[in-house]
């Protein structure tokens, strides 16, 4: 198996109303390589999020006595801190610099995901990025719209990036997946020397989202979307499992 990741360039900055379908659709075109059915399409979660217009301008929040406490002990902007709250289901750790939260949709990550880099803000009115309202549908609607555009049904990953515990770096996730199975449940099948698989479940939407952050950078390279091509990717399916574990499952508390 040969797997290619072909970047997108040439977007122009997705601003509050885009279609962003449509600009991905001409970017495609683009392309010397066409969209063909089985591929892939990783579209960055900033590019989603403005397009939906989900700024917040701090001078409009007015933050709680919870978040003032909290933006004390992590030494954060209250105001923004109230947004992570806002957006957040459970605080799980605070310390200087940091605030780790469980998302209102299930994942961790610092700061609810809410982001102030490679946005058009200045210091005299600052403003930040929210994650999309519903990622899931977010994903499924950009799929239908490529399809009507590309006359080609991709699957599609939103992807952002997080830390992980016990390891260096950030590292790409998928936000969303539509039109595949983004986690494939193989227990019970055998291994190369017939013993039956009996915990491997495949985060394919993760592997993807991680591996098309590679090609988009996480600076100033201005990809907000990879071509994936070369997976055999398996069709949706109601008895595989969630993205997101339940939290009574969590090993780590």
């Amino acid at each position: 198996m040969t797997v290619c990741l072909h970047p997108l360039r040439g977007l122009p900055e997705v601003v509050p109303g885009a279609d962003l379908a449509e600009l991905l659709a001409c970017a495609l075109a683009d392309e010397p390589v066409a969209p063909r059915p089985g591929d892939a399409l990783v579209v960055a979660q900033k590019a989603v999020s403005k397009a939906e217009g989900r700024y917040r301008r701090l001078a409009e929040v007015t933050p709680s006595p919870r978040a003032r406490e909290l933006a004390t002990a992590c030494q954060k902007d209250p105001r923004l801190v109230e947004l992570i709250l806002a957006e957040s289901a459970e605080v799980l750790r605070v310390r200087p610099g940091a605030l780790i939260v469980r998302h209102r949709l299930g994942w961790v990550q610092a700061n609810a995901g809410i982001d102030q880099s490679n946005i058009d803000s200045s210091p005299e009115d600052p403003r930040v990025l929210l994650l999309p309202e519903d990622p899931e549908a977010s994903a499924r609607r950009l799929r239908e719209r490529l399809a009507a555009r590309t006359g080609v049904e991709l699957a599609v990953v939103i992807s952002d990036s997080a830390g992980r515990p016990w390891r260096n770096g950030i590292l790409g996730f998928a936000l969303a997946a539509a039109g595949f199975a983004p986690v494939v449940d193989r227990v019970g099948e055998p291994d190369r020397f017939g013993r039956p698989l009996r915990i491997t479940q495949v985060a394919v939407a993760d592997a993807l989202a991680a591996a098309a952050v590679l090609v988009m950078g996480e600076g100033a390279e201005g990809v907000p979307a990879v071509l994936v091509r070369g997976l055999a990717l398996a069709p949706p399916h109601a008895d595989w499992p969630p993205m997101v574990r339940d939290p009574a499952e969590d090993l780590f508390r």
